[in-house]
């Protein structure tokens, strides 16, 4: 049996969560591919960041407007986590699409919720939640000091655009390929992760996602790998794809730091 996912409704009107605890039962029902779902409710953000310490939640389904710290500034303090669960936004007002997206959120869903339209976003819940390919398996060859040098794509960690060339780094060396990293994205996808324009890591060697300040870009976010002692920049673009790639990956080594 595959593993349960914890979602939790924020909302506080008894009636909503209500409606959508009913929906997300008429989803299992009606669809047997789904996953158990344990479902948790709040009130409000306080009740909220409660249950997110007690339990592991991978989803919240979170109202806009509730007394108190209401569901935008809740969606922005959980940018804060290392691995935030996904994060869909159910209202009534439309109004606030653009504000959501812009907090990273997975969906937007405007009240009345149709059981469809919840089934569509938690069909791409699960998408991200899946487990990654299995790993190609090949090598790069690359001309090194006159001699070709056959390097092993699992030994890699990361590549990294440098002017008109990409450093191709192991944990025990640095080459340098002539070849463009759109061209490596493409040919290796299986087994590299975009993080950065100028950066694809190998997904077996994630390990944290940590606060950072780039002397370039300013206050953002990095990614720790095994084999390497230096973080490499997540620009915002790609945070979103490297949150998911995180939660989805089943080695208990990785932790928030």
């Amino acid at each position: 049996m595959s593993r349960p996912l914890h979602i939790l409704l924020v909302d506080d009107e008894a009636l909503a969560r209500s409606r959508l605890q009913t929906l997300l039962a008429d989803a299992t029902h009606s669809d047997p591919t789904l996953p158990p779902l344990v479902v948790h409710q709040a009130t409000g953000s306080a009740q909220a960041w409660a249950l997110l310490q007690a339990a592991p939640i991978e989803l919240i389904l979170l109202d806009i407007h509730m007394p108190g710290q209401d569901g935008l500034s809740l969606a922005a303090g959980l940018r804060s986590l290392a691995q935030p669960p996904a994060l869909v936004f159910v209202t009534a007002h439309s109004l606030h699409a653009v504000n959501a997206f812009e907090l990273d959120a997975l969906d937007y869903l405007t009240k009345p919720v149709r059981l469809a339209r919840l089934q569509q976003t938690l069909a791409k819940l699960l998408r991200q939640r899946a487990p990654a390919p299995p790993q190609s398996t090949g090598a790069l060859l690359i001309q090194d000091r006159g001699r070709t040098e056959r390097v092993p794509l699992d030994e890699v960690i990361y590549f990294k655009a440098e002017l008109k060339y990409v450093t191709v780094r192991t944990a025990e060396h640095s080459y340098i390929l002539d070849s463009a990293l759109n061209e490596l994205e493409a040919r290796h996808a299986v087994q590299f992760l975009r993080i950065h324009r100028n950066a694809l890591v190998a997904r077996r060697a994630l390990r944290t996602l940590e606060k950072h300040h780039d002397p370039e870009e300013g206050e953002g976010w990095a990614v720790r790998l095994q084999g390497i002692a230096e973080p490499l920049a997540v620009s915002r673009r790609q945070l979103p794809a490297v949150r998911a790639a995180l939660r989805s990956h089943e080695d208990p080594s990785i932790t928030p730091p």
